[in-house]
């Protein structure tokens, strides 16, 4: 199994979730009705909905009978999706140091076609080297073991392997200085670190802009958020914002869209990627 469709699978659970909501709705049928027709939760129906849970094939097919759909093709078409769902990611075999909320994310950044980013407190994960990634993840797990660090760690950088692959991800990042002056490690790991992004913001899918001090007030006022864009039909994009013990996906266009008209404008106002690197030079001969 490739990491592309493993990682394709939390977006197919999305879109199985998405269309059985779009039926039911179609119906006037309610979420109660929905669970008590395969002897579930209310609850259970939402998360089948947003795609967080995986799929049985039992489940699916009562609930195409309940909502009337008995196109023979369409019937097929589902059940091949719940197929897909269900195939395990790369990432469970970290499950011993990754938060379940977490999982669905790495699936989604795996299988996006754009993504973009603003970070004010971290440089980026996609973007940090090994020996940063290590000081960042011991200051904020100072009581985890040397296995977890490392884990923990390994998994950071297997991530950024969509940034390198046949078709990489395309990858625009707005760092705020702040990111870039706060020093997680040693000198040397923030002089290694900042050499690291001017390499890898010369890559043709890589957009890095920093927003610097000088800028003042910008755009970005809100904070760190990421976007992910997809090249599945029916698909939206989708905003993810994390916090401390779990994440919040905004999918509603509205609410999308403004995060969106954030994004351009800092893009807009921020040097250009050319202008970041000779920042990150400057700084550099700083440190």
């Amino acid at each position: 199994m490739s990491a592309s469709e493993s990682n394709g699978s939390v977006v197919r659970r999305i879109l199985l979730g998405s269309q059985l909501r779009r039926l039911r709705e179609s119906r006037g049928i309610t979420r109660e009705a929905a669970g008590y027709s395969i002897r579930a939760s209310e609850s259970k129906i939402s998360r089948m909905e947003l795609g967080r849970v995986s799929f049985k094939s039992r489940d699916v097919e009562d609930l195409l009978a309940l909502y009337g759909v008995s196109d023979e093709q369409e019937r097929a078409a589902l059940q091949s999706l719940v197929r897909e769902a269900n195939v395990a990611g790369w990432w469970h075999s970290y499950s011993d140091v990754l938060p379940g909320w977490f999982q669905t994310y790495i699936g989604l950044e795996g299988a996006t076609s754009l993504l973009r980013t603003y970070e004010v407190q971290f440089i980026h994960g996609l973007l940090q080297t090994e020996e940063y990634a290590d000081a960042v993840v011991r200051r904020g797990m100072p009581d985890a073991t040397p296995e977890e660090i490392e884990r923990r760690v390994a998994l950071r950088l297997e991530r950024q392997k969509l940034l390198v692959a046949e078709r990489p991800t395309e990858f625009h990042c707005v760092l705020d200085e702040a990111a870039l002056r706060r020093p997680y490690g040693e000198r040397q790991v923030m002089r290694e670190q900042l050499r690291h992004l001017i390499e890898v913001s010369e890559r043709p899918n890589v957009r890095l802009q920093v927003m610097p001090f000088q800028m003042g007030g910008h755009s970005g006022e809100s904070g760190a958020f990421t976007m992910l864009g997809f090249q599945e039909d029916g698909l939206p994009d989708i905003v993810y914002l994390e916090q401390l013990t779990s994440a919040l996906y905004v999918d509603k266009p509205e609410e999308v869209a403004q995060y969106a008209r954030v994004m351009g404008r800092l893009q807009a106002e921020g040097p250009s990627p050319a202008e970041s690197r000779d920042l990150l030079r400057g700084l550099l001969q700083l440190m």
